[in-house]
């Protein structure tokens, strides 16, 4: 039996999936070196690498077919989208014959923009359907807890996501939404004959 999981799990960008803020720390666009995993560099060198952990909860998440979701509140949406769609992440672990994959190609939806993370939730319940108590969203910044109004599960990030903070988040979710036991009760049918 698999665990109780959301079906949507999102994740702000800056100093939660990695340790800079792409907007004020990265000028103009990035490049990667060849294959390089997990980094790009801007002009200057300044680099972008997802925090430790970050790959394996990516894997996770695909592994279990959740909705992956991006929401970050940036005014550097084109570079954030290039970093994502630069930034290389290791095949899944014991898969020898996989390439590395872009980054971008495990997230299902992608909310980045300036303004209030409401919104962000908003337009990902429109597009996907589905309910915000089936969320659940990781982010940095306490004032973004504003989305559990919403009625989605929000976990404070402190030093990036780690496995950690993934397991307590999941946790979370799961104690606003036990598990619901549905008992098989149908209708007895005619009983079997005694010919």
């Amino acid at each position: 039996m698999t665990s109780h999981l959301p079906r949507l799990v999102a994740f702000d960008l800056d100093y939660t999936l990695w340790p800079l803020w792409i907007d004020t720390h990265i000028s103009s666009s990035v490049k990667r070196d060849g294959d390089t995993i997990n980094e790009v560099h801007d002009r200057y060198g300044e680099k972008v690498s997802f925090y430790h952990d970050v790959p394996q909860i990516l894997h996770r998440l695909r592994a279990a077919e959740l909705v992956i979701a991006a929401c970050s509140r940036t005014s550097a949406t084109a570079l954030a989208r290039q970093a994502l769609s630069l930034l290389l992440v290791h095949a899944k672990a014991g898969d020898k014959h996989a390439k590395p994959q872009p980054a971008i190609e495990f997230f299902d939806q992608l909310e980045i923009y300036p303004g209030s993370k409401i919104k962000h939730f908003k337009q990902l319940h429109e597009k996907t359907g589905i309910p915000y108590s089936e969320m659940l969203f990781f982010d940095d910044e306490r004032r973004n807890k504003e989305v559990e109004s919403l009625g989605v599960t929000f976990v404070l990030v402190h030093n990036g996501l780690d496995n950690r903070t993934f397991e307590h988040g999941l946790d979370e979710w799961r104690k606003r939404h036990p598990e619901e036991v549905v008992n098989d009760v149908t209708e007895p049918g005619p009983a079997p004959s005694d010919v």
